[in-house]
């Protein structure tokens, strides 16, 4: 039978690994949505491409912290493979941001700003998981 102590240290450690990489991401979202507020919004560009734009500054400004903060950088690949790994991963998470943000723009007519949260909340955890999993697999204690 297998321990409950085990599973109990090990889901309360990955609870504590996203919960930094929430903080982590933080910073990233929050330049996120500011940009895209200013482009999208405030100067009225066309918001699915201000938000491919500002998805990839956040996830240059993520892939930053996490490796300072909460992934161990070439455990399991070399640097070069590894940013593009991310970028990879980043990938389909800009595609579900897209996805989310359209669905809930033009289908659900929530405002930007909510559309924009909803999304980002969204593939949150899906680029945790695929950074945790797929590219970084190592994390700081």
């Amino acid at each position: 039978m297998p321990s409950t102590a085990s599973s109990s240290t090990t889901f309360f450690a990955e609870a504590r690994r996203i919960a930094r990489y929430f903080v982590v991401g933080g910073v990233p979202a929050v330049v996120d949505i500011s940009l895209f507020m200013l482009f999208a919004q405030g100067l009225a560009l066309p918001y699915l491409r201000v938000s491919a734009a500002t998805f990839v500054v956040a996830t240059l400004v993520n892939y930053w912290l996490s490796v300072r903060f909460v992934f161990v950088s070439g455990a399991r690949f070399r640097r070069r493979w590894e940013v593009a790994l991310v970028f990879a991963v980043s990938g389909v998470g800009l595609v579900l941001n897209l996805l989310i943000l359209a669905l809930a723009v033009e289908r659900l007519g929530t405002s930007l700003f909510v559309a924009k949260i909803l999304a980002t909340g969204c593939v949150f955890f899906w680029n945790y998981f695929a950074r945790r999993l797929l590219v970084f697999g190592a994390v700081r204690a």
